[in-house]
């Protein structure tokens, strides 16, 4: 499969799959290549700066406007609504592949949420699971998406092509953009995050110069793929945090040449450019943001998605695993491989954990005492992949997520094995 280099979030990107389907010098002419409609995609205002406008120009054989009504599904998304408020780190096992036939779409589990669907910001944490490949396609009214698989390869047949991603790999959706996830293994989990507010983008890098972290060529964007189906499709819509549906003769999927910024794309984590101490201390964790979304306030982010990758540890003198802390943002972790190095046991691949606003939070008992105690030397941290959903507005977990048997009722007692080893005659 072809890709094209995502070289920035604010350049224009364009594929055709038939030669000359790209309209020269006009984005709407009176009639376009192959006589295909045009189609405007935009995901955000229009008045929006030049450097924030998202829009793509589409090109396909029947415009997304050929629908029937659409009427709300019997089956709804599982996961119910918020929860009892709760202050308490929270810890969750994997949650099960079901048995039965899921495919992406019924297999999303709503787990926490700090907006509603119907609010210009915020995002909503999901877990997909799923053992079969989608039949129909799939559009978010509410947001967009940010996929993070976990087990099992995805082949996401999109309007403007088609990205195969694997675990350790992340593919971001636009708002609105139509899609189909199909199972390149016999099943598959992983996380999303839905995201409300401004689209993601790469952080800027301010002291560290121009280089570093996530590289802008890493990122790619499919060339264009069209369907010319002639035959029922079933169109799924999640609007205001409801599934609707309607039929289609046809299939969606059929933009034949595109050009524009509103794109899907996905990035390899294992291509991000850690950067850390050579002395002492270690910087913030938001060292690992490999995208944002930002608020209008500088520097407070509605969504970062942050990576702890494999990394050398050379800190002289220094307490290496992430120090115990209280934090005005509230972090969702997740783990795709490997152990976690603030955790020595309980935290597992596909599982889950959530410290609030102001939640003390840090390396358990065993991780802190060896850590103290070890001769200190360059080693590498090596087999993981953990990553975090950090956000300014506080997570709540929703009905499932605090009523499940994969909580963990006693993940507090982790920390419960810290010695009190304070003494006053002993500098």
């Amino acid at each position: 499969m072809n890709l094209e280099y995502l070289s920035g979030f604010g350049n224009e990107f364009a594929s055709e799959a038939l030669p000359g389907a790209l309209p020269v010098g006009q984005n709407s002419p009176q009639k376009a290549p192959y006589g295909l409609y045009t189609e405007l995609f935009s995901g955000t205002a229009f008045t929006m700066a030049r450097s924030e406008a998202r829009r793509t120009w589409l090109y396909r054989i029947q415009p997304s406007a050929n629908h029937p009504a659409f009427s709300k599904l019997e089956r709804q998304l599982a996961g119910g609504p918020l929860g009892a408020v709760t202050p308490n780190r929270l810890r969750w096992n994997p949650l099960d592949i079901p048995s039965e036939p899921t495919d992406f779409i019924d297999g999303l589990v709503g787990m926490v949420a700090n907006s509603g669907s119907e609010k210009p910001s915020g995002i909503s944490i999901h877990t997909y699971r799923a053992n079969r490949s989608m039949a129909r396609v799939f559009f978010n009214a509410d947001g967009e998406l940010l996929i993070v698989p976990e087990q099992g390869r995805l082949r996401i047949a999109t309007e403007l092509g088609v990205l195969d991603v694997e675990p350790l790999e992340i593919v971001v959706l636009p708002r609105g953009l139509k899609f189909r996830v199909e199972l390149l293994d016999a099943q598959a989990r992983g996380y999303v995050a839905e995201n409300h507010g401004a689209p993601l983008r790469l952080p800027d890098l301010g002291p560290i110069g121009s280089n570093g972290l996530a590289n802008p060529r890493d990122f790619l964007t499919p060339v264009a793929h069209y369907e010319d189906l002639k035959q029922p499709t079933t169109l799924v819509q999640k609007f205001l945090g409801e599934l609707w549906g309607c039929e289609l003769d046809h299939s969606p999927l059929n933009v034949v040449a595109w050009h524009g910024n509103n794109v899907p794309y996905k990035y390899d984590l294992r291509r991000f450019n850690t950067l850390g101490t050579v002395s002492f201390d270690h910087p913030d964790p938001s060292i690992f943001t490999v995208l944002t979304s930002p608020t209008s306030t500088h520097g407070l982010a509605n969504l970062d998605f942050v990576i702890f990758p494999p990394r050398w540890m050379v800190a002289e003198n220094t307490f290496r695993p992430p120090w115990f802390h209280r934090n005005l943002m509230n972090e969702y972790m997740g783990l795709i491989q490997g152990a976690y190095d603030a955790k020595a046991e309980g935290f597992l691949p596909g599982g889950a954990s959530l410290h609030s606003c102001m939640s003390a939070h840090g390396p358990d008992g065993e991780t802190c005492t060896k850590a103290i105690n070890v001769d200190l030397a360059p080693h590498k941290i090596d087999n993981t992949m953990a990553f975090m959903f950090e956000t300014s507005q506080v997570l709540r977990p929703t009905r499932f997520a605090l009523d499940c048997p994969q909580l963990q009722p006693s993940y507090d007692a982790c920390w419960a094995s810290l010695p009190a080893t304070f003494n006053p005659n002993r500098r």
